[in-house]
């Protein structure tokens, strides 16, 4: 991506947005690396293998609503306080609470640190991507946005890298990692300022109201938004949680000793990480040449062939991790087109507050999903589950099938300069 026409301002105010998607992926990532044998050592000895899957499922959806409650809340005081300040907000959050899960002594102690830490990861997207909307020059957008996302997907390679490196030490150890953030934020508020667009427009309008989302010709972009958002965040979030616990849960790997299986799923997390960021460049060159239609269309078409064909059965660990990888190519490549494609959709004193709540409020369903498809696949009654990590992962992708379709009509945002 050449770089001539850019300011020293653009430039930080980008950088200031990376590192806080790089800073969701590490904290929201942490978790998903330890949460079974964390929350096992919660719970006690005594804890059943069951128990211990729903209450690690149930942990994880409630982090998902947090995230949906945060990018609404957050958007809104990113529309009235301004984007800059907003982001410094919940970095700080999201930094204060994942380090507080080091001090968890019962499994309900994480959940409401992981449900904080969420409020702040939510809001920082909705703040970032407006911040980088309204000062990056728009010719940019495509491979600006992809490499927001790909910030996210550093995140959770550092995050692996953090886990194998405390390998030897208490899981809760992992969390403390996750303080690291807070200490950006000084730089933040030094370096970014608040985008011209949202000062003038701040000084000269009043505020408009959240119920202007559901209204007039925005009515139509929050229906449209939240629903295509819903779909690709409920099915890659099923991908997600499942991916470590699929992983685990082949015949193979459980022979291998604990050491060896969590070297293993940090290695296979790594991997498919690369391949989610190739997907994420894959994707701004489809949308820069074929549009967000067309590229949102066959992004989701092959994010179905490849969680239906690939999740059905369950395959050797070589055959698992292909599938995984050409699942996090497709399904996680999407979400580079979201962070620059869903704020110039909406008007300015209307932008965080409509990115916020459009996109997250799709992780209230994939906190629903998450929850329900990890209790039925702890619950199955006999050895032979009835519904394996890779069943919960084939059924989230049948929601592609109404996504594809939905993708042909979503609203265009303004042409670029």
């Amino acid at each position: 991506m050449a770089l001539e026409g850019i300011t020293k301002t653009q430039r930080s105010a980008f950088i200031a947005a990376w590192l806080g998607w790089g800073f969701d992926g590490l904290d929201g990532t942490l978790y998903l690396l330890v949460a079974v044998p964390f929350v096992k050592k919660l719970l006690g000895a005594m804890a059943t293998q069951s128990d211990v899957g729903i209450k690690a499922a149930i942990i994880q959806g409630v982090f998902l609503f947090g995230w949906a409650i945060g990018g609404t809340v957050f958007g809104r005081i990113g529309d009235r306080l301004g984007r800059s300040r907003t982001l410094t907000l919940t970095i700080i959050t999201y930094a204060i609470f994942t380090g507080m899960s080091f001090f968890a002594q019962e499994w309900w102690h994480l959940l409401i640190f992981r449900f904080l830490a969420a409020l702040g990861i939510g809001g920082e997207w909705a703040a970032g991507s407006a911040l980088v909307s309204e000062t990056l020059p728009k010719k940019y957008s495509h491979f600006a946005s992809a490499t927001l996302q790909n910030g996210y997907n550093l995140g959770m390679i550092v995050a692996a890298l953090t886990v194998g490196a405390l390998g030897d030490w208490d899981y809760r150890y992992v969390f403390l990692i996750g303080v690291i953030p807070a200490f950006a934020t000084i730089w933040i508020r030094k370096a970014v300022p608040e985008p011209a667009e949202w000062s003038g427009e701040r000084e000269k309008k009043e505020m408009p109201k959240i119920s202007d989302l559901f209204r007039g010709e925005v009515l139509r972009t929050t229906v449209f938004t939240v629903c295509l958002s819903s779909i690709c965040l409920a099915s890659v979030w099923g991908l997600l949680y499942f991916a470590p616990q699929l992983v685990r849960s082949l015949p193979e790997v459980k022979a291998m000793p604990k050491g060896q299986i969590d070297v293993l799923v940090r290695s296979v997390t790594v991997v498919y990480c690369l391949w989610n960021i190739a997907g994420c460049y894959f994707a701004a060159v489809l949308a820069r040449f074929l549009g967000y239609r067309k590229a949102f269309s066959i992004l989701l078409a092959c994010s179905l062939t490849t969680y239906i064909v690939g999740f059905r059965d369950v395959h050797s660990l070589s055959t698992t991790a292909h599938w995984l990888n050409t699942a996090f190519f497709f399904s996680s490549g999407i979400f580079a087109l979201f962070p620059l494609y869903v704020p110039p959709l909406f008007p300015t004193l209307l932008r965080t507050t409509g990115a916020g709540f459009s996109y997250n409020i799709g992780r209230l369903i994939a906190g629903v999903a998450t929850i329900t498809l990890g209790v039925v696949t702890a619950s199955a009654a006999s050895p032979t589950q009835v519904i394996s990590p890779s069943h919960a992962i084939w059924l989230a992708g049948f929601l592609y099938i109404p996504g594809v379709v939905l993708a042909l009509f979503i609203p265009v945002p303004p042409p670029h300069d």
